[in-house]
């Protein structure tokens, strides 16, 4: 399909997540950028970028996946590149966004990384940026650019499609995802219920009873993300044993998956986890019956839409 770009579109990919930014030019039927990274000999970051960029409108893909901090270092030396070489505008594409649970001050003498980490992009040359699903969406805020955060709601339910869910029951985890768990209940027409999660340490969860029918139903427990699978693995085992549900399926924005994490979605409790490539799925994932619903469409209408001069907004729902 024809997206009539003009050749003033250009967009480049870090070493984070190639494989999706590959996807989204293939969408768009553009040419990823040609870009050099080497490593001095004193463990120092180089970067070039090979064609030329005067007065283009620049795109640049890189998600927060492991190792975190030098993905962000890169991104930072590829927007000051691209400034440098007087690109037209720089927009960040960053599917996951980095330090995004960083987001408040919830404990004395710490940083609110997700702000700082908006400052670093600013100050490197970012003009706009592009995300998804963020933690929090005050991170919007941290911002003087413009902002769009993408949703990946549509997406994850479109993978339900055809599914009969009759029988189901959509569960957030805790309150405070209740509302975007709300937004998955009411695209797939279910019925909506909150687990009751208290948190006693940054690595341990308590399950303390559930708000709503849950009683025999099977479950599709929604959230933001999933890193090491902790709290989905507490609310599944209660549903489990104290609600009769005996098939869960996982559904989230961002495929974090660390640590335990592909140990505690395979075992036989969790039916099937379904996630974005907003980051790359680690080895080993597809034997914890973890899947993948591309993204790469969706930024590429972001992309299209933003370098056209159209509205992004009916992207966001």
């Amino acid at each position: 399909m024809a997206r009539q770009l003009s050749d003033d579109l250009k967009l480049f990919s870090g070493t984070s997540h190639p494989g999706l930014a590959k996807r989204i030019c293939d969408w768009l039927d553009i040419p990823l950028g040609r870009v050099r990274f080497e490593r001095f000999a004193n463990d120092n970051l180089f970067v070039q970028i090979e064609e030329n960029v005067r007065e283009k409108d620049v795109f640049v893909l890189q998600t927060a996946s492991a190792p975190v901090n030098e993905h962000l270092v890169e991104l930072c030396i590829m927007l000051d590149a691209l400034k440098h070489a007087s690109a037209a505008r720089i927009t960040a594409i960053i599917p996951y966004y980095f330090y995004v649970r960083s987001d408040k001050k919830d404990m004395p003498r710490i940083s609110i990384t997700a702000r700082l980490v908006a400052d670093l992009l600013q100050t490197a040359g970012a003009d706009r940026v592009l995300t998804m699903t963020l933690h929090s969406g005050q991170i919007q805020g941290f911002f003087d650019i413009p902002t769009d955060q993408l949703s990946a709601i549509p997406l994850v339910c479109d993978y339900f499609e055809g599914w009969d869910l009759s029988d189901f029951v959509v569960v957030a985890p805790d309150a405070g995802s209740a509302r975007r768990a709300g937004a998955y209940a009411n695209r797939l027409g279910l019925p909506l219920a909150v687990g009751d999660k208290r948190r006693e340490s940054d690595r341990d969860v308590v399950i303390k009873g559930i708000v709503g029918d849950v009683e025999g139903q099977k479950a599709l427990i929604f959230d933001d993300e999933i890193a090491t699978a902790g709290s989905m693995l507490r609310l599944a085992e209660f549903l489990r044993d104290r609600c009769g549900v005996e098939e869960v399926y996982a559904g989230a924005a961002h495929g974090v998956l660390v640590g335990p994490a592909l140990e505690r979605l395979s075992r036989p409790l969790f039916r099937r986890t379904v996630v974005t490539d907003s980051l790359p799925l680690p080895e080993g994932a597809e034997a914890a019956n973890i899947e993948q619903v591309s993204v790469a469409k969706l930024f590429g209408r972001a992309i299209h839409a933003i370098h056209t001069g159209e509205s992004v907004s009916a992207l966001f729902r």
